[in-house]
């Protein structure tokens, strides 16, 4: 049987790319979101997968570049959509919001026909990824630094709480965020729909990463070996999971020091960060109020009163 996905059509066997259209630019040019269909020449299960839908998120871009190449439909039992660019306005300029209504498009879903741009994309986006048994949501932590990890952001009363839970472990970043989402994501909207759902957050830079990038790749052959898109088998370990965040911004306008790395164990009391003058000379020292994990920071030094600083994962557990 053909899937079409936009203008790429390919049959059991074949494997396709082509263009999803979103609407129009300001000239009137049509927009097309770049697509992949993979149709395996066996049947079986249809994963979704897409990246950028935050515009200067890129990582996922660098997975979907990488993970292509490698898939051999013949060896594939099911079917795998792929839309490589979501937030197609937001790209273009290398910022996080679509530009086109300042909208974070991650915030969007399931999205309006006939809404704003960002609801327009995330109506068609939301429509193909409908049609799968699976969702991969691929992002990063914009431009701070953040540990390799994935979201599940159902909600611990969701009916697809512990499938959602199970596509976390398969991916196997080590590190997941059990977390309820905000309206609007589609980690939260595609498990409404019946669909397990995972945020794959793979780390944070400024434009991409290597080791977050391979992470990923890795993470979504995983996926496609335990859920028998593939032959073969995957070892699901223990991941580390924060149930929870603390945030943290500074008291005080200076240059941050941070007296963690990221992954590691704090406890009540220990010092995060320090700010500072130019010179040296210490403005705050701010603690960690409950015990966790150091899990996301920001890139730049300089900071203003009440900025963001740090984010700790809260109520570690295992599973």
């Amino acid at each position: 049987m053909t899937t079409t996905l936009g203008t790429a059509s390919a049959g059991p066997g074949e494997i396709d790319t082509g263009r999803l259209e979103v609407g129009e630019t300001r000239d009137g040019s049509p927009i097309g979101l770049p697509v992949a269909v993979i149709n395996g020449a066996q049947s079986g299960k249809t994963l979704y997968m897409q990246a950028v839908s935050d515009g200067d998120e890129l990582n996922g871009v660098g997975v979907v570049q990488r993970v292509v190449p490698r898939l051999d439909p013949a060896e594939i039992s099911g079917t795998i959509l792929i839309v490589g660019i979501v937030n197609y306005h937001a790209f273009q300029v290398a910022e996080h919001r679509n530009p086109i209504d300042d909208t974070k498009m991650n915030r969007a879903y399931p999205g309006n026909g006939n809404g704003t741009s960002s609801e327009r994309i995330a109506a068609t986006t939301f429509e193909a990824a409908s049609r799968a048994d699976l969702v991969l949501d691929l992002h990063q932590g914009s431009t701070s630094r953040m540990l390799n990890e994935v979201r599940v952001r159902c909600g611990k009363r969701h009916r697809l709480h512990q499938d959602c839970l199970e596509l976390a472990k398969a991916f196997g970043c080590g590190y997941v965020l059990d977390q309820k989402g905000p309206d609007g994501q589609l980690a939260r909207a595609a498990p409404d729909e019946g669909i397990p759902t995972i945020d794959p957050e793979l780390g944070g830079c400024v434009g991409w990463d290597e080791t977050s990038i391979r992470k990923g790749v890795e993470g979504v052959f995983n996926v496609l070996t335990h859920y028998d898109f593939l032959e073969g088998t995957v070892e699901l370990e223990r991941q580390t999971r924060a149930n929870g965040f603390d945030q943290y911004g500074s008291p005080n306008g200076g240059l941050v020091s941070f007296a963690k790395d990221l992954g590691d164990r704090v406890v009540r009391g220990d010092t995060l960060f320090e700010v500072t003058t130019p010179f040296g000379e210490t403005k705050a020292t701010v603690t960690a109020d409950n015990e966790g994990i150091l899990w996301r920071t920001r890139r730049l030094p300089q900071v203003a009163t009440g900025e963001y600083v740090c984010s700790v994962g809260t109520d570690i557990d295992s599973y």
